[in-house]
């Protein structure tokens, strides 16, 4: 498919249980399949919307012309309400859901990095309405806080994405790939050489590696959804 310009516009009626939150949509094709979500990594370190990491898994799934949902957490950015330590955020996620699902009718892909991929995960595992999982960066253990994947298993049968930087400090190779395990088909994993948390370079390979990311996106997209 030819690659979609889309907008992006400010969406003013998000609201979920902490009050209204700050949200961006790039728009889509009138004929898309999918809508989808992107959630951001921890607002205690600096995480938004705005995150190069998120910004460009928004560009990949924009690229095949679909809407494209980014918020703020509670307590982050103009967002009401006050960070819960992924608690609240589940709901926040789930409010994302109800508003995509408001809007368009469609079926639902989900993505999320770092702390917006393990709170995303458990909002959208099981939920009828999400078609597809992308969990970005993935952390096990980060700024001296647990990430755990108990609940995988219970995600169903829909096709999953884990892309990981290989020199990723907060992912060790060996745990998260045991714990990928549990996960259910279908899935695929992407270690991503030369790759940081941030899908930067390392003294290895310099060059960012944000573009790799994308293209595993692009091509997830590609052979799972026939976009």
């Amino acid at each position: 498919m030819e690659e979609f310009r889309s907008h992006v516009q400010t969406i003013e009626d998000l609201r979920g249980p902490a009050g209204r939150l700050e949200a961006i949509l790039n728009t889509g094709r009138p004929d898309a399949l999918y809508a989808a979500v992107i959630a951001h990594p921890h607002p205690l370190g600096g995480g938004t919307m705005h995150n190069k990491v998120v910004y460009h898994a928004a560009k990949a799934f924009s690229s095949f012309g679909l809407p494209v949902l980014r918020f703020n957490f509670r307590g982050t950015g103009l967002s009401e309400g006050a960070h819960d330590d992924g608690r609240g955020e589940v709901d926040d996620v789930r409010a994302a859901l109800d508003w995509l699902e408001h809007e368009y009718r469609l079926p639902i892909l989900f993505a999320g990095f770092s702390f917006g991929s393990n709170v995303g995960l458990r909002a959208c595992c099981g939920d009828a309405r999400v078609a597809g999982l992308c969990g970005i960066g993935l952390p096990v253990r980060a700024e001296g806080r647990d990430y755990t994947y108990n609940f995988l298993p219970g995600c169903g049968k829909v096709p999953k994405l884990f892309v990981i930087g290989d020199h990723d400090p907060f992912a060790p190779r060996q745990v998260l790939d045991e714990t990928l395990l549990s996960a259910s088909d279908p899935k695929r994993v992407v270690w991503v050489e030369g790759a940081d948390h941030f899908f930067a370079g390392t003294p290895g390979s310099p060059a960012p590696k944000l573009g790799v990311m994308n293209a595993a996106i692009r091509s997830w997209l590609s052979d799972e959804f026939g976009l």
